[in-house]
């Protein structure tokens, strides 16, 4: 069967009823005779939450917590002290800071990798490396590290170290890192699973019991699992994932094309699409802005009438950020240069809209920016 259609029928069994839908089990707890008994440990609401994402990631097992930054956390749990994790250097800047902090409190080596390059890669893995963790594609500039081939350099370094993949923009649906040889994946359910900006969730998945396991652990005795509620709305979202998904990708591919023919656009960058690891790719952008628009970057911002500010994203409707004073704000200024992120860099979330609606926003906006520089400048 299809997994979309699976994805579709899943639902959890409720003795002497049967909903079209499952009802909402909003209880800390249930009767002894009950398969659940503490809704620390689980719930029918997350129990068939995970069972949607096992459907659509092909995984074997998927552990629901409250969000995205929670299930990094969980996975980070695995280290001991004397350990090393290394990481891509092209990361999530919240990211960047929870594994240098939890690194420095707890005694963990922390390596910052080149990981697009697989033979930097296994240069770069130490003695004692427990995780390698990564995005592809990055966050910023979407670039695509190859997973298969780091996969296989990191196993051959340190046979005992795991594949960390965060899977939250491409989504399971276009790129499946446990098929490529990661042994954990982590997706922000907050994002593109939700869709709808209302909710909160992360998701670890993998094909490991022991892992499985391990972490289902961690999230009992930390109280990190996600809640009743959550866990129902990520549920109803995850039926219209499918087809959220294949929209924002058409839509991206439109706006990719318009933003590179506009002058005050200095460069595009879009992930690298093969078919193989990534099938498509929707939703998320970054755009480089003339180096004289420096000073209106704000203006150009404001000026959208279809973008939302602020920290929204992978929502039904488009947003606007800027990764230098948002979603990298925690890294120190030489960390963000040395990633690449400068003051022109824009990340353009693109939603359901018309995508003539939203060209037609970005032209305006645009061209109001480039206006309102000094005549010095303009030219």
């Amino acid at each position: 069967m299809n997994p979309e259609t699976r994805l579709l029928h899943r639902k959890v069994p409720v003795a002497g009823a049967h909903p079209n839908v499952t009802p909402l089990f909003q209880c800390s707890s249930f009767f002894s005779d009950s398969e659940w008994f503490y809704t620390r440990k689980s719930n029918p609401n997350v129990d068939e939450l995970e069972a949607a994402v096992r459907d659509v990631e092909g995984s074997a097992h998927a552990v629901a917590v409250a969000t995205g930054m929670a299930a990094l956390s969980a996975v980070l749990r695995l280290l001991r002290p004397g350990e090393r994790l290394a990481a891509n250097g092209l990361i999530y800047g919240c990211s960047y800071r929870l594994f240098a902090d939890f690194c420095a409190q707890y005694g963990i080596g922390f390596d910052v990798l080149d990981f697009t390059d697989p033979a930097a890669v296994r240069a770069g893995i130490r003695p004692g490396t427990r995780l390698a963790i990564f995005e592809t594609p990055t966050n910023p500039l979407l670039r695509t590290v190859p997973i298969e081939a780091v996969a296989r350099e990191v196993h051959a370094a340190a046979p005992e170290a795991l594949v960390v993949v965060d899977n939250t923009w491409a989504t399971p649906l276009f790129q499946k890192p446990l098929e490529l040889g990661a042994d954990l994946c982590v997706v922000s359910a907050t994002k593109f699973f939700s869709g709808h900006s209302d909710v909160m969730g992360g998701l670890v998945t993998t094909n490991r019991p022991d892992l499985a396991e391990e972490i289902r652990r961690i999230r009992f005795y930390g109280g990190s699992i996600l809640d009743p509620h959550s866990a129902w709305l990520l549920r109803r979202s995850l039926q219209t994932f499918p087809l959220r998904m294949r929209r924002h990708a058409e839509t991206f591919g439109e706006m990719a094309a318009h933003l590179r023919a506009h002058p005050r656009v200095r460069r595009v960058y879009v992930p690298d699409v093969d078919g193989r690891q990534l099938s498509a790719y929707g939703g998320i952008l970054f755009v480089e802005l003339d180096p004289a628009l420096e000073p209106a970057v704000e203006a150009f911002m404001d000026s959208l009438r279809l973008f939302e500010r602020g920290t929204s994203m992978a929502s039904v409707v488009s947003s606007v950020a800027q990764p230098w004073s948002g979603s990298h704000l925690s890294m120190t200024e030489e960390e963000k240069r040395r990633a690449g992120i400068g003051k022109t860099l824009v990340r353009l979330c693109f939603g359901l809209e018309d995508p003539a609606d939203l060209k037609a926003d970005l032209t305006q906006a645009l061209d109001r920016a480039g206006a309102a520089l000094p005549a010095e400048v303009k030219a």
